[in-house]
Order: structure tokens, then C-alpha cells, then sequence
């Protein structure tokens, strides 16, 4: 017997078992159809951008780590590893862009200069593929963050620069959702903060509220582009004050009509990110998600499919908000194979879309709702193991990707011919 017919044996059992319990795999499958996942480019070169030949990730308390051979180095080489990467995913991609990752021909384009040309390409690569593109300012890696601060600086000449640079990243955020015809999600984090504590905490988040209402004064149709603002705890060298904290932006964004981004990294280590999605829907139309995995604090590992990511998915699933939650990932590993991290990282997050997809979640309500709660733990253990792995390889056979681990020497093949060039 083939694999293929293994794979279709496997999932005919599989589905009877999810039957016998009230729940359809069929219609799971094509309720995937409504995730789609915007993958972030930064994994291809570990964040470091294309405005200069030399350029690194410098500042904010972000860093990289490892030295994989094969990372790209140029704009033809990174779109040619984010092909490779999506011709191994199920499902639906998008694709979210840095501004430093623009097409500057060679020349060197500073932060408040940029325009939609330098991004063209990109929307035009991206309406080849059917995609749609999101987008970041990038306020780090730049001299006028080294002292630490951008939109809360008290430097009027550094504040107004990056007020401009989140201007014009978002009228480029418009453009490309209008070209290609999907909202373009556009985020703005910043680094700042302090290392040592500051006196004037209320100084600096004024500071950054001013900037905010000024870089977003202009407004763009929803239907082009939306605003998120996000959040995190601390970064190194900014351990005792973050400008932007989840209170800051949560506020900013209830008032003022944002997304809240939640990065699953940008939490205290004890806070569970899943937690936190049916309060902010509350209060916001939508959220932001980036994906991590963070080891001990936002270290952005790889993706993988613990408990956590699972919690993320069960409660968008569970409430029904699919269309008030864009997913985006957000890791860089430098220390292995970067095609291999995003299809890792990726996978598992679609991966605990589809198990929250499997669940009798009605059942479960109506046994929480009766108090019986043994008998909810009991089938929440019992779901654990029923046959996913058959649905989900029937499910990449749909979509016409390797199943199982075959991906692995997809990728070990493209390593031998692709990336090892690129170190020699």
C-alpha cells in the first residue's frame, strides 16, 4: 500500500473516531481554510535588513544568536528561501516586512525618506503569489536609537524623525493593501526604555502618547491598512522601565480604536498569552498575535506545539474570533537551518488551529456549565490522544505538501544545493 492510501486509510478511522465524539474533521479542514498566517522575513537573515551591505540587528534589547551557514543576503535570495518555505506549508501565508527590508537599489535610503517605491517589488512579488503583505516600522538598529529611546525621546530632532519613519510606514502599509486587495497589518514597536530606574516615568509616556497621536494622525480605510500597537515587559539594557508596556498600549488602543498586539515573548514568564485574548476582545475590535516561543524570557525560539501556542488557538476557536485576530509569528533562530525553523514553527501553529478545530467544544461547555468538571478534565485528557497526526497528514495531502517529516529532506536537499553556495 502507498503512502497516499495509507494516509487516506488513516484518516477514514480517524474520522470515525471524531465522529463518535460529535465532531466533523471534514468541516474542521475547511474551517482552515479561514487562518492564514503571515510569516515574518526576518527569519531569512537573522533581522538584518537591506539598507546597508554590513547591516545587523543592533539595540532594544534584541539580539540574535548563532551563526547557521546559508542565511540570505540579498532581496532575490530571501524571496527564494520564503518560496521554498511556503511550498512545504498547508494552508494559507502572508508575509510581514520590516521597513529596513526594503528595495533601495544599492543606496542607502534613511528611516524618514523611505516611499512606497522602495516596497514595490515586494506588493508586485506578493500579487504574483496571491498573498498579502503586512508591515513593521523599525525603530532599532539605527543611530538615533542608541541612546534608547525613539517616539519617547526627549530629543525633539530624534522624536520627529521617528514620527515621520512611522508616518511613512504607514501610508507604505496603505499602498500595499490597496494593490493587492487585503488589509495590511501595520505594528509599531518600539525599544525604548531605561536600564537603571528613571525618575520621570510619566515624562516618557506622555512623550510617546504625543508621538503616537501625531504619527497616526492621518487615517487610512480599514480596508487598506490597520494600526496595532505592541507591548513587551523588558528587553537587555532596558530591565527596569519599558515606555511601552501592555498597560500603555492597551490603553492607547481602547481609546483610540488600534489593534493590541500580544507577543507570547513579551509577557512575565508566568503570564499565559492565551489568557489574556478573550479580555482584550472585550474592549478592541481585533488583535494582533506574534508567535513565539520564549525560554525563560522573549528569547524567540522556534515555534513548537506546547501548551501555550495550544491555549492561543483553543480560545480563538473555541469564541469564534478567526476574523478578529491576525496571526503573525515572530522568532529568528541563527543556530539551525532557517527554512527548517520557519516550517517548524509554522507548522506547529497551524497544527494546534487544527486540534482546536477537532474539539467538541459544545460538549465541553455543557459539562463546565452542569459543573461537571471531572468529567470535563477527563475528556479534555482523552482528546489528547485521539488520532490528529492521521488529520493532519490527510490534511497536508490536501493541500498537496509533504506529510509527516518528509518536509526534512525537502529541506536538507535545498540546504545541499542552495544554501551551502552561499557560504562558499
Amino acid at each position: 500500500m502507498s503512502k497516499t492510501e495509507l494516509i487516506k486509510k488513516a484518516y477514514e478511522l480517524a474520522k470515525e473516531q471524531y465522529a463518535a465524539i460529535g465532531v466533523d474533521t471534514d468541516a474542521a479542514l475547511k474551517k482552515m481554510g479561514e487562518l492564514a498566517i503571515s510569516l515574518h522575513c526576518w527569519q531569512t537573515d537573522d533581522v538584518g535588513g537591506f539598507e546597508t551591505p554590513d547591516a545587523e540587528l543592533g539595540g532594544g534589547g534584541i539580539k540574535t544568536t548563532g551563526n547557521y551557514p546559508g542565511k540570505a543576503r540579498t532581496i532575490e535570495e530571501m524571496r527564494a528561501d520564503l518560496d521554498k518555505v511556503m511550498s512545504l506549508l498547508p494552508g494559507k501565508q502572508r508575509l510581514n516586512l520590516h521597513a529596513i527590508y526594503g528595495d533601495f537599489g544599492g543606496e542607502f535610503v534613511d528611516r524618514d525618506q523611505i516611499e512606497v517605491k522602495h516596497f514595490q517589488s515586494w506588493i508586485d512579488w506578493a500579487k504574483a503569489r496571491g498573498i498579502g503583505l503586512d508591515f513593521n516600522a523599525t525603530c532599532f538598529s539605527h543611530p538615533k536609537a542608541e541612546d534608547g529611546f525613539t517616539l519617547s525621546s526627549k530629543n525633539e530632532g530624534n522624536r520627529k524623525f521617528w514620527v515621520e519613519h512611522v508616518k511613512r510606514c504607514r501610508a507604505i502599509s496603505a499602498e500595499m493593501g490597496k494593490q493587492l486587495g487585503t488589509p495590511c497589518v501595520h505594528n509599531t514597536w518600539i525599544p525604548d526604555g531605561t536600564k537603571d530606574i528613571p525618575v520621570d516615568r510619566n515624562g516618557y509616556r506622555a512623550t510617546l502618547r504625543k508621538s503616537l497621536d501625531e504619527a497616526f494622525a492621518e487615517e487610512y480605510p480599514k480596508e487598506f491598512m490597520k494600526d496595532a500597537v505592541e507591548s513587551k515587559v523588558f528587553g537587555i539594557g532596558v530591565e527596569s522601565m519599558t515606555v511601552g508596556s501592555h498597560d500603555f498600549y492597551l490603553g492607547y488602543a481602547i481609546k483610540n480604536n488600534k489593534l493590541i498586539c500580544l507577543d507570547s515573548g513579551h509577557f512575565h514568564p508566568t503570564e499565559v498569552v492565551g489568557d489574556k485574548i478573550s479580555s482584550c476582545l472585550q474592549f478592541v475590535d481585533e488583535l494582533l498575535l506574534h508567535v513565539t516561543r520564549p525560554v525563560r524570557w522573549d528569547s524567540d525560539h522556534v515555534v513548537t506545539l506546547n501548551e501555550d501556542v495550544q491555549l492561543i488557538a483553543s480560545e480563538i476557536v473555541r469564541n469564534d474570533f478567526m476574523s478578529r485576530v491576525n496571526v503573525g509569528l515572530d522568532f529568528f533562530d541563527a543556530s539551525i537551518n532557517r527554512i527548517g525553523a520557519y516550517v517548524v514553527g509554522t507548522r506547529a501553529a497551524q497544527k494546534a488551529f487544527l486540534i482546536a478545530m477537532l474539539e467538541p467544544t459544545k460538549t465541553l461547555v455543557e459539562l463546565e456549565e452542569a459543573g461537571q468538571n471531572f468529567e470535563r478534565l477527563a475528556m479534555l485528557e482523552e482528546l489528547k490522544t485521539m488520532p490528529f497526526a492521521a488529520v493532519w497528514d490527510y490534511y497536508c495531502l490536501q493541500e498537496g505538501v509533504p506529510s509527516g517529516a518528509d518536509y526534512i529532506a525537502e529541506i536538507q536537499q535545498y540546504e545541499k544545493e542552495t544554501l551551502r553556495k552561499r557560504s562558499s
